[in-house]
């Protein structure tokens, strides 16, 4: 399992055209965070949450579920100043 998001943060970090939203939930997920559904981030809007480190908010992509750019670049710096990569 750990080969798996091990390979997963690789290929974000490559900054790929094709990294889905649903593989982003995932690697979170390995990080500790957790997609929460309820409250002023239902919607486009989504929160990650953790029980140590402060929250991700991001824009779900939409129609596609292809992460922008820019959204990987924010996330990558997001989970480096966490000291989580």
């Amino acid at each position: 399992m750990r080969n798996k998001k091990d390979k997963l943060v690789k290929r974000f970090l490559s900054r790929p055209k094709d990294f889905t939203w649903q593989e982003l939930i995932v690697m979170l997920a390995g990080f500790g965070y957790a997609q929460q559904t309820a409250g002023k981030t239902s919607g486009s809007r989504v929160r990650f949450s953790h029980k140590s480190l402060p929250p991700i908010i991001l824009h779900k992509p939409h129609p596609a579920k292809i992460l922008k750019r820019y959204q990987i670049d924010q996330i990558i710096e997001l989970l480096k100043n966490e000291g989580l990569l």
